[in-house]
């Protein structure tokens, strides 16, 4: 695999992530910070850029805030695609009034 947490290779790392999030199953979500230390970096706003430009090519609303909120600007378009895969929600308080349960996320074995 390339040298993908120094960012030493832009393009290699943009593959990287995008692979990380195509692997992510249905139903589950990782966040930016997931996905970034999975391939060795601790850079979940390059992940969240990447997202914003190459996502559109993968399960985007796989990739959530730690918090478990969906991509802002996106949460209606991801609610349906969580209501289709059988993603956990829970409420929130706080807009857009729900967020991926803790127990959906990779890693989170207590489902």
């Amino acid at each position: 695999m390339p040298d993908t947490a120094s960012h030493s290779d832009p393009e290699a790392f943009v593959e990287a992530v995008l692979s990380v999030v195509d692997d992510i199953p249905a139903g589950r979500v990782m966040s930016y910070g997931q996905v970034a230390a999975t391939l060795g970096s601790r850079s979940a706003r390059g992940v969240g850029r990447i997202m914003a430009v190459h996502g559109s090519d993968v399960a985007w609303w796989r990739v959530v805030q730690a918090s478990g909120f969906p991509p802002a600007g996106h949460e209606v378009r991801a609610r349906e695609h969580y209501a289709a895969e059988g993603t956990p929600l829970v409420d929130s308080a706080r807009d857009p009034g729900f967020r991926v349960a803790r127990w959906a996320f990779v890693g989170h074995e207590d489902r």
